[in-house]
């Protein structure tokens, strides 16, 4: 089969494994003296890990101001970041966290130097304005396996409420420099994150492979982080702290799929977990896992009745054969073998249903209708609002 032509946007410089910590402050310096650290809430602080970058900071003699981001990053936050560092005249941000403050990092290096409102840039918000930069250098190093937010070229802002939204700040000039991924800081994950993130990633990684923008690379990564995912979520999630291969699988399937998604879209998971993490308190990760099953199983019944020739179905059946270890099965069977591994995940690691978050019945039309954002377009076909309605009502 001939490949056909594709691109491939730029990505960090990538350093994984344990002991790539030890390089985060000599890559810093390589930027200049000037550091502006970002961080979670509380939990990296307490950490010995903390210590060791603050005496490395010391070592290599940088300079750093730090800010702490609790929650999802708003555009409210981030402005209030760009106006009380902007004249420190910084010369790289380090963002070490989750994805949410990873995603915070990055839009304050994106508008230190240019200086405006983030407002101006949010995809579907006000006036949409191109991004000129320059932005500050950025270095990533995730502290979770999830979003994979170290390797994506868009910034995730949230405003919760009734009128709330879930925009992206996106451009290539906001991509990591580099991306330092130790599973050493993965070590401390609760069972709850565990499960969430991974889900996350676990969807970024399916919706990706399907994706109508797939393509020939993107797929053998997606495939590849699969793999990694098979071998490590559960087993990291039942096992904990002590299961180090299986947080090492975690933190690789969580980058590809970083990678996969800022390359080739994803799909309708995500397109409706942005308004249901927008208009209730539902975390990103368990808005994602939650639906994951329902919704590939939404999508292959609409492919079989609609476009059963469609090469997605081929895929969803490749994935079946891979997650559930059926590697004869016809592509029907794989196909149901992938949605009842799904569901079995879903119950394995104890996935919220969305009523647990005062979500009813009638909460649906609104998240319905706000949902085509530029996730869905690259679903493998237009799903009906009734598909999109039964996804969300099968999960309340």
């Amino acid at each position: 089969m001939p490949i056909p032509a594709f691109s491939f946007a730029r990505i960090p410089r990538i350093a994984f494994g344990q002991g790539t910590f030890d390089t985060i402050a000599p890559i810093l310096a390589s930027f200049g003296t000037r550091v502006l650290c970002v961080t979670g809430h509380q939990s990296l602080r307490r950490t010995a890990h903390w210590r060791r970058l603050e005496a490395m900071w010391g070592e290599h003699a940088l300079q750093v101001d730090t800010i702490s981001l609790a929650g999802e990053p708003s555009p409210q936050w981030v402005d209030e970041a760009v106006r009380a560092f902007r004249a420190r005249d910084i010369h790289v941000v380090l963002g070490i966290g989750g994805g949410s403050v990873l995603d915070g990092a990055k839009a304050v290096a994106g508008l230190l130097r240019p200086g405006n409102s983030i407002m101006d840039h949010l995809e579907g918000v006000g006036p949409e304005e191109p991004y000129r930069g320059p932005s500050t250098p950025f270095v990533a190093v995730p502290t979770t396996a999830g979003t994979g937010a170290e390797a994506t070229r868009n910034a995730v802002l949230t405003v919760t409420g009734r009128h709330g939204f879930k925009k992206s700040f996106r451009d290539e000039q906001l991509v990591a420099r580099h991306a330092i991924l130790d599973p050493d800081l993965l070590a401390s994950c609760p069972p709850v994150l565990i499960a969430a993130n991974g889900m996350d990633a676990l969807t970024q990684l399916i919706e990706s492979y399907v994706s109508l923008r797939a393509n020939p690379l993107s797929d053998a990564l997606a495939l590849s982080g699969l793999e990694a995912a098979k071998a490590g979520l559960l087993r990291w999630y039942e096992t904990g702290e002590a299961a180090v291969d299986a947080r090492t699988d975690m933190a690789y399937a969580a980058l590809l799929s970083g990678i996969t998604l800022a390359q080739v879209g994803l799909g309708a998971v995500h397109g409706l977990a942005a308004p249901i993490g927008a208009f209730h308190a539902v975390p990103h990760g368990v808005a994602c896992g939650t639906l994951l099953a329902a919704a590939t199983r939404i999508n292959i019944d609409a492919l079989r009745t609609r476009e059963p020739s469609h090469r997605a179905l081929r895929k969803y059946a490749q994935m079946g054969r891979l997650l559930s270890a059926l590697p004869s099965a016809d592509d029907r069977q794989a196909q149901e073998a992938l949605c009842g591994t799904l569901e079995d995940w879903t119950q394995r690691l104890n996935l919220p249903r969305l009523g647990t978050f005062g979500i009813g019945a009638q909460e649906i039309a609104p998240i319905v209708r706000h949902s085509r954002g530029s996730s869905m377009r690259t679903n493998p076909l237009v799903l009906t609002d009734d598909e999109l309605h039964a996804m969300v009502a099968q999960r309340l």
